[in-house]
């Protein structure tokens, strides 16, 4: 130990010279958004900061930086064209959606603190969702007429399929092809759009804007496969969120939909308690437990592990070099910790 301060690596084995630039645009985007969400009304003002105050790892934004590393501009032309801006559009709609999100799921815990709905009530929640909508679309706005078009074809994406996902499964439809579909619209469009965006603003040609929106979709369903295994798989003070809360709800996650076509009756009583939504907590926790232990999750981690591959496997033209090899680091965080 020299007694230096060392920075956190953002991406566990990134170039360090790669993770300073990293660190420093997001300190970039961090006083954007501190600037951006202030109001003179000083209760708005709270509200709007509550969940950004709270944390998280800002996937979204950094894989955006990451992304704009591909381009052929320099690190310092990158600093000053609309990068941050368009990481700060997509870090404030993915803010925006976990306020609606609270209110959706009842649950009481988000990024280890009290959810927005419990802090406030549900319709200051809606409404500040709103409200950083309003904001990540000025924002969007002076990025130029492309972008608009994009972030609004991405917020379609994103509602389209939160609605599809607390609906039960169309008749005729076959589940876990169903369900892949929502989580590419839920979570994996906006994630898609943060590297789209980095691609863009950076200089990047269409072929390779392609390539990374591509990459940035899959990285989006990988993400929210892990974190779906992790409501079943940790406990709060591991993931900061309220554990089966996709259970309560009764919401089929790709765990549930597996064990639920077993035809081994051994997995009856998990069958009649993962039927619909579970509100009586001995029940949950029973629950829990069995899927816990169900080879169901197996199947589920491999799944995600298989889309972990083709997310890297898209970033094979793009050749060698430090942001590529981040950009497949990144996957491997992100898939593994469902593990």
């Amino acid at each position: 130990m020299t007694g230096q301060d060392v920075s956190p690596q953002l991406v566990p084995g990134v170039d360090s010279d790669l993770n300073d630039r990293l660190l420093a645009g997001l300190g970039a985007v961090q006083q954007r958004l501190t600037e951006v969400v202030d109001h003179e009304d000083e209760f708005i003002a709270g509200a709007a900061r509550y969940l950004s105050d709270a944390g998280g790892k800002r996937f979204r934004p950094m894989l955006t930086l990451l992304a704009a590393e591909v381009g052929p501009l320099s690190s310092e032309e990158v600093a000053q064209t609309q990068v941050v801006d368009a990481a700060v559009g997509v870090e404030l709609t993915h803010l925006a959606s976990l306020y609606h999100d609270d209110v959706m799921d009842e649950a009481e815990l988000r990024r280890g603190v009290p959810s927005a709905n419990v802090v406030f009530d549900n319709s200051t929640s809606i409404l500040v969702g709103d409200l950083l909508f309003g904001t990540a679309s000025k924002i969007i706005s002076g990025l130029g007429a492309e972008a608009v078009g994009i972030q609004a074809d991405t917020f379609v994406r994103l509602c389209a399929g939160q609605i599809r996902d607390d609906r039960p499964v169309p008749a005729g439809a076959e589940p876990v092809e169903h369900y892949l579909g929502v989580l590419a619209d839920k979570t994996g469009s906006l994630i898609a759009t943060a590297a789209r965006y980095g691609a863009m603003f950076s200089g990047c040609d269409a072929p390779t804007v392609a390539l990374l929106t591509e990459y940035g979709e899959k990285v989006g369903m990988v993400f929210q496969l892990a974190d779906d295994l992790l409501d079943i798989a940790s406990d709060s003070a591991d993931s900061g969120k309220t554990p089966g809360t996709d259970l309560r709800e009764g919401k089929a996650t790709l765990p549930v939909l597996i064990a639920r076509a077993s035809s081994d009756p051994a997995d009856d009583r998990l069958k009649e308690l993962v039927a619909g939504p579970i509100q009586d907590e001995a029940e949950l926790a029973e629950a829990l437990t069995l899927l816990r232990a169900h080879p169901a999750m197996d199947t589920a981690r491999a799944h995600t592990l298989r889309v972990a591959d083709e997310a890297r496997a898209t970033l094979e033209p793009l050749g060698e070099g430090p942001a590529v090899q981040a950009l497949r680091l990144l996957v491997d965080g992100v898939a593994l910790r469902s593990s």
